[in-house]
């Protein structure tokens, strides 16, 4: 069996200090020991995902880890998750973001606030039956919504590319959680017709019936719609051109699943995975395992939740969120290849930081860990047995990729620069 490469991308896992933990950060104080151990047997080190200049999103992030320079690769967000999606698009289409939010009940649409920019974490099921009413009432010939998964559905603009240009400004919901939305909403070219849409889907919303069942479960109602992340049509190169391998991604969120179809990655769909805590861990494990044991040579497992609850605001699901993935994930996938007597070299770290105290994503550069099962605990000046695998440690002890697409290069053993 040739050797095999696997990446866990625990989600924004990284953070900053937080006096509720003694001045440490959720990834400090979580229980890992699986973890810790790849770490003390194997390199550690920080990387840039997201480039000067760029914004510190999922996209510019994971196109970053897979190799590919969001510079250069990245038309947005997306239009990425259209594609995982089976959205057929033209060069000349638009596509959008459309959340599902919870925002307060003020009459005066001006005057809300983005209490919540998932609307509870809102079922497929609920939200398809939301999202397919609004467009029942609101698409047009031109303006198409599409259901996806949770609260995270899409909008294409057919032939948008010559009715938008880059004065629209859209704010992504997650980034003014409880603030007041008037000074976020849809500015520039066209900005009127989706504040539009945006207002009169609250007007749709309101007094439906499954949000009026949601209410009465003490549950958020999903009582707008939220339109953000315009991109175009997306092109990678093929990732077996640029590495000499095939590979699968695992991931239960569109975006990342996007990605790896238009790298020619094999998507791999685990029944009962989530973006959020409420996953099936170990299912991703074990999948990932029978992509490798049926030939694949490479498997991207990205996972969701420890991001969701930095976007909540909740440290202590974020550190659960970690103690799940050393265990349920990164044990099962270790004690597996051990036993199946593989040779395997595992990759984790997190996209970027999404830090409780911000509740969205920031640009600073992230920890890594690399574990190569043939020569683990030898080989670099930066592998030592007191490694950890932390925000800080790899700072001034590890290595430092400043360009985070060369990352990739460095795992699968080609010479970083």
């Amino acid at each position: 069996m040739s050797k095999k490469y696997i990446v866990v991308l625990i989600d924004g896992a990284s953070d900053y200090p937080l006096a509720e933990l003694g001045n440490k950060t959720p990834l400090q104080v979580a229980c890992k020991p699986v973890i810790d151990e790849l770490a003390r047997l194997g390199v550690v080190g920080m990387v840039k995902t997201i480039p000067e200049g760029v914004l510190p999103g999922s996209d510019s992030a994971n196109l970053s880890i897979l190799g590919y320079d969001p510079r250069i690769y990245s038309t947005g967000r997306s239009s990425l998750e259209a594609v995982s999606m089976g959205i057929e698009l033209s060069e000349n289409d638009v596509t959008l973001r459309c959340n599902l939010v919870t925002l307060s009940d003020e009459n005066n649409y001006l005057e809300k606030i983005m209490i919540d920019y998932s609307a509870g974490e809102i079922t497929t099921q609920e939200s398809n039956i939301l999202i397919n009413d609004v467009a029942q009432a609101l698409q047009t010939e031109k303006i198409r919504f599409y259901p996806g998964v949770s609260y995270r559905h899409i909008i294409v603009w057919l032939g948008g590319i010559g009715e938008i240009d880059d004065t629209l400004l859209l704010v992504p919901p997650h980034d003014i959680s409880g603030q007041q939305i008037a000074d976020y909403l849809p500015k520039g070219k066209k900005g009127n017709v989706f504040l539009d849409f945006m207002l009169k889907s609250g007007m749709i919303l309101k007094e439906h019936p499954v949000n009026a069942a949601r209410i009465k479960d003490g549950k958020n109602p999903a009582n707008s719609i939220w339109i953000w992340a315009k991109a175009t049509k997306p092109e990678l190169d093929s990732f077996y051109e640029k590495y000499g391998i095939n590979g699968s991604v695992i991931s239960a969120v569109d975006l990342v699943k996007g990605i790896g179809i238009c790298a020619g990655l094999k998507p791999v769909d685990v029944k009962g995975a989530t973006g959020n805590i409420n996953t099936d861990f170990e299912g991703k494990a074990r999948a990932a395992l029978n992509e490798l044991e049926s030939g694949q040579d490479f498997v991207f497992i990205h996972i969701e939740a420890p991001d969701e609850c930095g976007h909540q605001g909740d440290f202590k699901e974020k550190i659960r969120a970690i103690e799940l993935i050393d265990n349920k994930v990164i044990r099962v996938l270790k004690e597996q290849l051990d036993h199946m007597k593989t040779d395997y070299s595992m990759m984790i770290l997190p996209d970027h930081p999404t830090p409780i105290i911000k509740r969205t994503h920031t640009p600073d550069p992230v920890p890594f860990l690399i574990y190569d099962s043939r020569d683990s605990g030898t080989g670099t000046a930066t592998q030592n047995s007191s490694n950890i695998f932390d925000e800080f440690y790899p700072k001034t002890n590890g290595m430092f990729v400043s360009e985070g697409h060369k990352l990739m290069d460095y795992f699968l053993s080609k010479r970083a620069r």
